[in-house]
This record gives C-alpha cells, sequence and structure tokens, in this order.
C-alpha cells in the first residue's frame, strides 16, 4: 500500500465516524469565524465542557466582533471570570478592535493577516481559516500530535518547536481536498474522545486498524514529550479587612495594576514573603501587611494571630499559596477614598471581576457573615 492510500485511508475513515458522531458544540452550529475564534481561546488548556457555558454567556453578551471591540474592559474581563489565563481575554479584545479599524469588522482571510493578530498563534489560525473559510491549512495541538505521533508511531519529542512544524506540515499532507473544516475537527475529536492521553480507547478508534503505534505496542508510550519545569511555589499574605459604621459588612479591596498578571482584577490586599518560613509565622505576616499597606497610604491593624483562609491559585509557571489575615482600617473614611481601593460588600460582589482565588476566599466570607 503507498502513503498516499494510507493518507486517504486514514481521512475517509476519520470523516466517516466524525459524520456519525460529532458532539453538538454550540461554536460547530454555525461558521462563523468570530464564534470560532472566542471558542478555540477558550479551549485553550480549558475543558469542553466547562467552556460550553461561558462560551454561551460570552456570545450572548458580546455577539458580533463589533460589540466585543466596543465593550468596556472590565465588561469583558467579568465575562470572561472563571476561565482563567485573562490575557486570553485582553488579547482577543485587542485583536477584535484591530479587525474592527483595519478589516472593517470582518475576520480576515489570509494567514498572514490572521496570524498576525494579537493572541493568535498558528493552532488558532489554522483553526479560523480552516473551520470558518475551509482552507487547507492544519490546526494542530495537543490532541492532533498525540493523533498522529501514535497513527504513524512517531518518536520524535512534541515539546519541541521543530516537532510541532514538522506535525503541522504532516497534517496538511493529510486533509482531503475541500473538507479542510471538516477534517480538523474530526483529528480534534478523535484525540478528544478516543485516542485520549493515559487510556486510548483503540477497539473504538476508526482508523485504528492500520494505527503504527498500536500496532507496535507503543500506543501508551506515544507520544514523547518532555516534562514541563515544576510550577514554583511563591507564598503570600493577604488582609481580609473588615468595615466597621458607615462601611458594616463590607470588605476593603484593591485593583490590580492595569499590566501584568491578572491585570485589573480585584483582590484582596496581599503581600510576597520571600520564603516559606516567613510564611508560617502569623505575627511577621501581620507586621508585613501593615508596613506594605501603609506605603500606599491604607493604615490597617493586622490580627497576627488569626488566620481566616487559606488558599492557593495556579498558574502555568507559578503557585500562589496564600494565608489570610484578619484586619481592621485605622481610617475608614480615607480608606475609602483611595485610588485603587474600594469597600466592596455582598450586593455589588458580582460588578467585579475576581480571580478564582480572591472569589472563593469572599464568596465564603460573605455567606459567613450573612449567616452570623
Amino acid at each position: 500500500m503507498t502513503a498516499t492510500d494510507d493518507k486517504r485511508y486514514f481521512g475517509e475513515g476519520l470523516l466517516r465516524w466524525y459524520r456519525k458522531v460529532r458532539r453538538d458544540l454550540p461554536w460547530r452550529r454555525s461558521r462563523d469565524p468570530y464564534h470560532i475564534w472566542v471558542s478555540e481561546i477558550m479551549l485553550q488548556q480549558t475543558r469542553v465542557d466547562t467552556v460550553i457555558p461561558y462560551f454561551n454567556r460570552f456570545v450572548d453578551r458580546f455577539p458580533t466582533l463589533r460589540h466585543l471591540a466596543e465593550a468596556p474592559e472590565d465588561d469583558v474581563l467579568k465575562h470572561w471570570e472563571g476561565l482563567g489565563y485573562y490575557s486570553r481575554a485582553r488579547n482577543l479584545q485587542a485583536a477584535a478592535r484591530e479587525v474592527a479599524e483595519r478589516y472593517g469588522g470582518e475576520v480576515p482571510r489570509s494567514k498572514a493577516e490572521v496570524s498576525a493578530l494579537k493572541g493568535v498563534g498558528p493552532y488558532t489560525t489554522g483553526a479560523i481559516l480552516s473551520i470558518a473559510y475551509d482552507q487547507p491549512e492544519p490546526a494542530v495541538d495537543g490532541n492532533v500530535m498525540r493523533v498522529l505521533s501514535r497513527y504513524f508511531c512517531l518518536e520524535d519529542d512534541i515539546a519541541r518547536p521543530a516537532t510541532r512544524i514538522g506535525m503541522e506540515g504532516l497534517a496538511q499532507s493529510l486533509i482531503p481536498e475541500g473538507q479542510a473544516a471538516d477534517f480538523n475537527q474530526a483529528l480534534m475529536e478523535l484525540g478528544a474522545m478516543v485516542c485520549t492521553p493515559k487510556s486510548p480507547s483503540c477497539p473504538e478508534c476508526p482508523v485504528g486498524e492500520r494505527c503504527e503505534g498500536r500496532l507496535q505496542g507503543k500506543e501508551r508510550e506515544l507520544p514523547v514529550k518532555t516534562k514541563a519545569k515544576k510550577a514554583r511555589p511563591v507564598f503570600r499574605w493577604a488582609a481580609l479587612i473588615e468595615g466597621s459604621g458607615a462601611f458594616a459588612g463590607k470588605v476593603l479591596v484593591r485593583q490590580r495594576p492595569e499590566t501584568g498578571l491578572l491585570a485589573q482584577m480585584w483582590e484582596l490586599p496581599h503581600i510576597e514573603v520571600p520564603d516559606e518560613d516567613a510564611w508560617i509565622r502569623p505575627e511577621e505576616g501581620a507586621a508585613l501587611l501593615e508596613a506594605a499597606l501603609a506605603e500606599d497610604g491604607v493604615l490597617v491593624k493586622a490580627a497576627s494571630g488569626e488566620v481566616v483562609g487559606e488558599a492557593q491559585h495556579i498558574f502555568t509557571h507559578l503557585v500562589w499559596k496564600i494565608k489570610v489575615l484578619g484586619a481592621s482600617a485605622l481610617e475608614e473614611q480615607y480608606v475609602a477614598d483611595r485610588t485603587g481601593y474600594r469597600w466592596v460588600g455582598p450586593e455589588e460582589f458580582e460588578n467585579y471581576a475576581w480571580p478564582n482565588v480572591f472569589r472563593k476566599l469572599l464568596t465564603e466570607y460573605f455567606l459567613l457573615t450573612l449567616r452570623r
């Protein structure tokens, strides 16, 4: 059997299977490139089942690219809240504004123009062009690299950029003429539903009969991937500053800077300490918090012996380990007028965009205070 015959077998078998079993996902109900774009950005590092309600809510609020481009950033972040990796939302809006200004609100059809948009890498470029416009462009993500590694028994490290480039060339050569949209989605679907990372369901695979990895007994060894570096722990003390008098039932929060990690989101005031030793001594945490907040002109008294909460926030490269100390403000009205700080109670809590870790901590706090 020739290589051409083998590729035809792979493509035809995959498409027949996909058209029978494809999942009914909301972004598959149209070829709208904007909806496809939003879904692909949301699906980065996030499971399909998690994304569905977020996608529906997001496109209900921003039904067209122009709606997204013209929206306040705070509103966009609020509708992204819970998905994490907030730079994805900011880049998506920045790119939508570029499309609105440069291309009249129409997602371009040129590979060079799409790939130049902020936050749009090779995979997303291929997904938009193939699914929306049926252009024969590959869309190679982790699922696709796993399928190709196993089917063709490729033992190159998929963490290497050169391997990804090679996979993109291979994937493109497999696309049946005029069927790029279905083929790329079928390849992704196979990786997500059958050719899974740890327990591939080889008997259910529509092309398993000729899978070289299975035939050589290597389906569970492939793909080859070097392990990423372990996320570095970062130790932090946070202050839960309760109001009194006119601010009773409220908590003092602050907005993060306009750029950087979790930019412009709201949080409990917190500080980083140099090591775990400083993180296990509440009295030291209280002193450090008081000094750091005083530099912002926010005068508080932290309860050095009262750890009222503990949580962690996991990023790709680091993990925030947070302990929370109860505290009270010494000058409440003055604090309330400080730029970047605000008193927030349960009634306005949902008006702000929170990283998950602070949403969880404050939700628990407000629920507890309501029961008192």
